[in-house]
């Protein structure tokens, strides 16, 4: 029978091919395999035979354990010898016994072995084997790991590729650690000073810092030439900042403090940086995005601790504790902690919008109340500064909180200067009233279906682009919104009004009150109409109390009449006795060179006579034209200027002022100078004579306002001014005419060279008898001793009458 046939199909090539591809695939793994597993177990091995060698290396054998007898044991066993029949044994059995006594097992055999007691000797025993039996170390290699790579297919087959993996040797290792650790030492540790002699030193210290320079300003340039990809080179500088080498740790110190806030106000970018929220990290973003992030991470980090370690330099300045790894003297720490608020205050100003400008404000503000005049000056600027430049408010916010909280904190006991600098606010630019474009309607750009209704597809497309570049012009002109605005100045006033406020009630003879009465004259406008009366009732007392300076008491006048002339207008109250006390303190202005208190004399009379024209009457501003003129005789060229131009306002705002210019007196009664009323010392009755004695005055611009008063002030004509004076103001004038910088502007033409006539002594009077007369008064050696000056008085006004009724 024939064999049965097999019904399976033969395989083809490319099943064959296929079958024979996953067979060697299969070999490769299993072989792969067998190798890990090799070498599993051969490491295994190798791990048992390091810790056996380990254990017999650590392991020390224990000693025999010996028991010290006791005394008394001793003693019953010397006795016990003595007692022994040593003498009637003979020689040899002595000798036998010794023999049999070194051949016992149990005197000879190993205590510390394992072996049994009674073990048999071994024969033919081997040294050298047990010395080969006990475990030693032994130099081993580390063994090399195998790295697949990828197979080479050849004709025979496909053939594996390996590479052994490169393996550092552990004293290799240890070298470096030794040498990274010795350099970390060399670093933190500061090398013992050498003794050197001066020039040496000072060479030493030159080369030293010039690579330190080099150092701040390679790493410098690195960042500001890409600071997203050297972020990380700021903490290198920064490290710079505890500088140990003794001999530049001080300059190198300040040069990178310098250094770091440049880069900060180069680099930071133009908004505030806020931590990112959970989800924000987890969600996967662009890789532009990432390196963003990054680096405003790392920016604000690294900006965050460079502000401590100035925070530190100023705290250890303060303390005066010397730390002791830092090897900067005492009388160092000055130095350092200048700059550090210098750098404080640079950076204050310069990132208002960035992050931890308040923790900077919080640092500045205490030290603008510093002993140290120069810190105290450097703060104090910064914040004029900071006030000036900030058009938001949010910056001027956040200060003046701090101060207020300061002021109330030290109970009103701090430097003038502090208050001072609130007056550089700029809240005066706040208006109530909305302007014309505020008030206007805004473009309405049109919708879909007018544009489809009213124009074609031509007039659509060119509008569409037309509205697009409108909303480009209107961002690019966008403004900070003035309703924020106007609320962060309005907080603002109340802190600053609520200081006022309680420095006028509880520390009225606090040297703070100057400046309280400079500050609420120039905000005085901004008060509320709620505080007008407790708030000029409280002024007055002031001005009546006698206690103030000439200078505050003139800023109580300016303050009462902002509030009068502002939102005071609708209050019916007669400001009478302010007008008296300056008109009264009028001629105690100081003449000198300190006549700083002219310009608030010139604010004043603008608000009190020029502003409320229509309150005051003619009597009041003639008594106040005449005063000021008479002032104007004894006070400086500038002030003279300023004097002047404001007579000139006051005669074209009362016309009826031109009597002062005619010698005829009108009404009854005369000039009374002395009287303290303005109203009641009949001005009207006098003349400006003061003006002819001001047209001969040295000062040219004094002679040309003279001159022009004298001829009534005229707008047109010859006696009229130039345009350049009489278009500016008083104060303006006061300014531009200032003689501060010792030199008189314009300059004052040189006298005459001209010599003076000798006094000729002999017939020089032309009246004979008068020279005989005064000779003969010359030559009587006795004067006579009754002056009798009321009856040669009562004689004259006799003969006067006399005359007048011939």
């Amino acid at each position: 029978m024939a064999p049965r046939k097999s019904k399976k199909k033969a395989p083809s090539f490319r099943k064959l091919l296929k079958t024979s591809n996953i067979k060697i695939e299969n070999k490769l793994k299993n072989r792969q395999f067998k190798q890990q597993s090799i070498a599993k177990k051969h490491r295994k091995e190798q791990k048992k035979l390091k810790q056996a060698l380990n254990n017999a290396a650590t392991r020390t054998p224990l000693p025999l354990e010996r028991y010290k007898k006791r005394p008394e044991d001793e003693e019953d066993e010397e006795e016990f010898e003595e007692t022994l029949p040593v003498d009637m044994m003979e020689e040899d059995d002595l000798e036998q016994m010794k023999a049999m006594a070194q051949k016992a097992s149990f005197l000879t055999r190993d205590l510390s072995s394992s072996e049994p007691v009674h073990a048999r000797k071994r024969k033919q025993e081997n040294v050298m084997d047990k010395y080969e039996k006990v475990p030693r170390l032994m130099q081993k290699e580390q063994e090399k790991e195998l790295i697949h790579l990828l197979p080479i297919k050849d004709k025979t087959g496909i053939i594996p590729q390996t590479m052994e993996k490169p393996v550092v040797k552990k004293a290799e290792k240890e070298n470096e650690d030794e040498g990274d650790g010795d350099g970390a030492e060399e670093v933190n540790a500061p090398k013992p000073l050498p003794l050197l002699t001066t020039q040496e030193l000072v060479v030493l210290r030159r080369k030293r810092l010039e690579e330190r320079k080099v150092c701040i300003a390679a790493l410098g340039s690195s960042i500001l030439s890409d600071p997203s990809a050297n972020i990380k080179k700021l903490k290198e500088l920064r490290s710079m900042l505890v500088e140990l080498d003794p001999y530049v740790a001080v300059t190198v110190r300040k040069l990178v403090m310098v250094s770091l806030m440049e880069i900060f106000k180069d680099i930071v970018p133009s908004y505030r940086i806020r931590p990112l929220t959970e989800a924000e990290k987890s969600t996967k973003v662009k890789k532009e995005t990432q390196q963003l992030r990054e680096f405003e991470e790392g920016l604000v980090s690294q900006y965050k601790f460079y502000l401590e370690n100035l925070e530190q330099t100023v705290k250890d300045w303060k303390q005066m504790k010397k730390k002791k790894s830092d090897v900067v003297s005492l009388k160092s720490y000055k130095g350092l902690a200048e700059v550090a608020v210098k750098c404080l205050c640079e950076l204050l100003v310069a990132l208002p919008h960035f992050n931890f400008h308040n923790n900077i404000i919080v640092m500045i503000v205490p030290l603008m109340n510093h002993d140290c005049k120069k810190i105290s000056e450097m703060s104090c600027e910064a914040v004029r500064k900071l006030f000036k430049q900030d058009k938001v408010g949010q910056a001027s916010l956040g200060m003046v909180k701090v101060i207020s909280g300061l002021v109330k904190s030290r109970n009103y006991e701090v430097k003038p200067e502090v208050l001072k600098a609130l007056l550089c606010l700029r809240v005066k630019e706040v208006e109530v009233k909305k302007d014309a474009d505020d008030i206007a309607p805004k473009k309405r750009f049109m919708n879909f279906k007018e544009k489809r209704k009213h124009l074609s597809r031509m007039q659509r497309k060119w509008k569409k682009a037309e509205e697009k570049l409108e909303k480009e012009l209107l961002e690019a002109e966008a403004t900070e919104c003035k309703e924020k605005k106007l609320k962060l100045h309005t907080e603002t006033l109340n802190i600053v009004f609520l200081t006022y406020f309680r420095i006028l009630k509880k520390a009225q003879k606090s040297i703070l009150l100057p400046c309280v009465l400079e500050g609420l004259a120039k905000f005085a406008h901004l008060i509320n109409v709620e505080f007008f009366d407790d708030l000029l009732i409280v002024l007055h007392k002031l001005v009546e109390s006698g206690d103030l300076s000439y200078r505050e008491s003139l800023h109580c006048i300016q303050t009462a009449f902002h509030v009068l002339s502002g939102q005071g207008d609708v209050l019916n109250i007669d400001p009478l006795k302010f007008y008296t006390h300056l008109y009264k303190t009028l001629l105690r202005l100081h003449a000198g060179t300190a006549n700083d208190d002219m310009i608030i004399v010139l604010q004043c009379l603008d608000v009190m006579l020029t502003k409320r024209r229509k309150q005051v009457s003619v009597q009041r501003a003639l008594a106040f034209i005449k005063r000021l003129t008479t002032l104007s005789l004894q006070v400086l060229p500038n002030s003279t200027v300023g004097i002047l131009a404001t007579n000139r306002v006051l005669m074209h705002t009362f016309p009826k002022s031109d009597i002062l210019l005619d010698n005829e007196s009108q009404g009854s009664g005369i000039y009374l100078p002395e009287l303290d009323e303005p109203e009641y010392c009949n001005p009207q009755n006098t003349s400006l004579w003061e003006l002819h004695t001001l047209q001969r005055h040295y000062h040219p611009i004094v002679r040309k306002f003279a001159a022009h008063l004298i001829v009534g002030a005229p707008s047109e004509g010859s006696g009229a001014l130039n345009v350049d004076l009489s278009r500016k103001s008083a104060t303006d004038l006061f300014e531009d005419y200032s003689i501060k910088g010792m030199t008189f502007n314009p300059p004052v033409a040189t006298p005459s060279s001209k010599k003076k006539e000798k006094f000729t002594i002999g017939d020089a009077l032309l009246d004979s008898d008068l020279k005989k007369q005064i000779d003969s008064h010359l030559e009587a050696t006795s004067i006579p001793s009754d002056l009798n000056f009321a009856a040669h008085f009562r004689k004259v006004a006799r003969f006067g009458t006399m005359v007048f009724n011939t």
